[in-house]
């Protein structure tokens, strides 16, 4: 299945917050391994139930597949991502 990769307007935000290294590294694991296999990945609970989330190291990117789109919601460290709404 071919899957197109959809970003919000805040994720360029998120990314600011990181080195240009580490934004770069994970926008092309997002490109190349999240969009081959995006329902393999855990769906959340709580206040963020029904999104799905991958790892990258110790940063978390959260997506919403919704048909062929994959919504890129926020991507962030693993110890601050889930703190605020979306």
């Amino acid at each position: 299945m071919a899957y197109n990769i959809v970003y919000k307007k805040s994720i360029h935000r998120d990314l600011k917050k990181l080195s240009k290294p580490e934004a770069k590294r994970i926008l092309d694991l997002i490109e190349k391994d999240l969009i081959k296999q995006p329902e393999s990945n855990p769906v959340l609970k709580g206040q963020f139930a029904g999104l799905r989330n991958y790892r990258v190291g110790d940063y978390r990117v959260i997506y919403a597949l919704l048909g062929l789109d994959i919504l890129i919601l926020r991507i962030g460290n693993r110890k601050d991502v889930y703190k605020s709404e979306i």
